[in-house]
């Protein structure tokens, strides 16, 4: 039995990625089970920690508790959820699920459900672990992205997110017990993306662990291309304009390179044009000084929804500054929606240069500008949107990603049979 442990079941992009490979692996003949801290959906195979209003009431606690606990040390605001302590979190080991599973397999597990110390007793089962990494905390000594500082590669101190950051502050004492539990553990290491895969080897803490790429999938049976024309019109979208989809509206967040996006238009002139914009996701920005007209559509929950709004764009936009494969690059991949996006982390793997999409220059306004420029001129016959599915289909479709994790799941079982 694999048994997922995730802090989210459908929230965030980590949390949708391991819910998709724990239905992926269902549909798949497997025997997958997923655990997590609360959740309010009920699903085959998900099972909530917090089964009892008081137990929902400690997980809260735990999260509010881990944060309190980093706030005092916090650089400023912006990266408050930006690295996890893992002070505090859950003693699961002795959960029925945990004492049924053949192999842990970790997702993103921060906000109060696993500490190091829960890690750690997890570790010390002897069980098979598969770990996904959803961003690059799991090696480095507690931010989840490391914006440039490389200490991971040696050792972490002097934390640039921390207010005093020194020699022994909260990064090397995160990654001092980090280097102890790994040692005891037998983990096989996957990343979503080459660029993840590639950190990981380079890492002090994973060097010597076993690391391998293994893409996130997606139901391509759910996620698939639609009539344009029709969907606009459910949608209440003007017909005959060039539409260009944002998604994940957090514009406060610099990682997601929102100011970027905004700089292109401008340097397109698309107020000039036929060309406006659409924007989901939450937000409590006013998009009202937006070079161009912008539909607004909020947080989007029904899947159906996500997939009318890919199909109603002529492309989506995703200058993230750092990211690992992202979610709404393949769904909107697989809806025929070409893709621009900044030369970096993942994205590149995604994003074929002027055959499904554009690849811009990191941090250059004006390349991104190029590429939304380049693809409104390119796909007139939908050559783009056909490359695009089919790279969906022939890398992420849920086949393609279980029979990988099945083999990973296969071997690590041998080996400890061997053992």
């Amino acid at each position: 039995m694999i048994l997922h442990l995730s802090t989210f079941h459908l929230e965030g992009g980590a949390g949708v990625a391991a819910t998709r490979l724990h239905r992926a692996l269902l549909h798949s003949g497997e025997d997958s089970w997923m655990l997590v801290p609360a959740s309010n959906d009920s699903e085959e195979g998900v099972v909530p920690l917090a089964d009892t209003k008081w137990k929902s009431r400690l997980a809260f606690f735990r999260f509010a508790a881990e944060r309190l606990y980093f706030y005092p040390q916090e650089k400023d605001s912006s990266i408050r959820f930006a690295f996890s302590p893992a002070e505090i979190g859950a003693d699961i080991c002795d959960h029925p699920l945990v004492k049924k599973a053949d192999i842990i397999h970790l997702h993103w597990i921060n906000f109060g459900f696993l500490s190091m110390d829960s890690l750690g007793k997890l570790f010390s089962l002897g069980k098979p672990v598969v770990w996904t990494l959803h961003d690059m905390w799991a090696f480095t000594g507690g931010c989840h992205y490391s914006r440039g500082c490389d200490h991971y590669l040696t050792h972490c101190r002097y934390c640039p997110y921390l207010s005093k950051p020194d020699l022994y502050d909260i990064s090397f004492s995160q990654f001092e017990q980090k280097k102890e539990i790994y040692q005891k553990a037998k983990i096989a290491m996957v990343s979503p993306s080459n660029w993840l895969t590639g950190l990981t080897k380079k890492a002090s803490l994973t060097e010597s662990i076993q690391s391998l790429n293994i893409p996130n999938c997606l139901d391509t049976n759910l996620f698939k291309p639609g009539n344009k024309t029709e969907i606009r019109k459910i949608l209440n979208l003007p017909p005959d304009k060039k539409l260009i989809l944002f998604a994940g509206a957090n514009t406060q967040d610099q990682r997601k390179g929102f100011a970027y996006f905004r700089e292109a238009i401008k340097i397109n002139k698309l107020s000039e044009s036929n060309t406006e914009v659409l924007i989901f996701g939450k937000s409590n920005a006013s998009f009202e000084t937006f070079p161009v007209p912008v539909h607004y559509l909020g947080k989007i929950t029904e899947v159906e929804h996500m997939v009318q709004i890919y199909n109603a764009a002529d492309m989506i936009v995703v200058p993230s500054l750092e990211d690992n494969l992202p979610n709404t690059i393949m769904e909107a991949m697989a809806c025929g929606t070409p893709a621009v996006g900044f030369a970096t982390g993942g994205i590149p793997e995604m994003i074929d240069h002027k055959l499904n999409g554009f690849i811009s220059s990191l941090k250059s306004s004006f390349s991104l500008a190029e590429g939304i420029n380049w693809v409104l001129e390119n796909n007139t016959n939908n050559g783009l949107s056909v490359q695009a599915r089919q790279k969906v289909m022939d890398n992420y479709s849920e086949n393609v990603v279980t029979a990988q994790y099945r083999a990973l799941y296969d071997s690590l079982l041998e080996s400890k049979i061997k053992a």
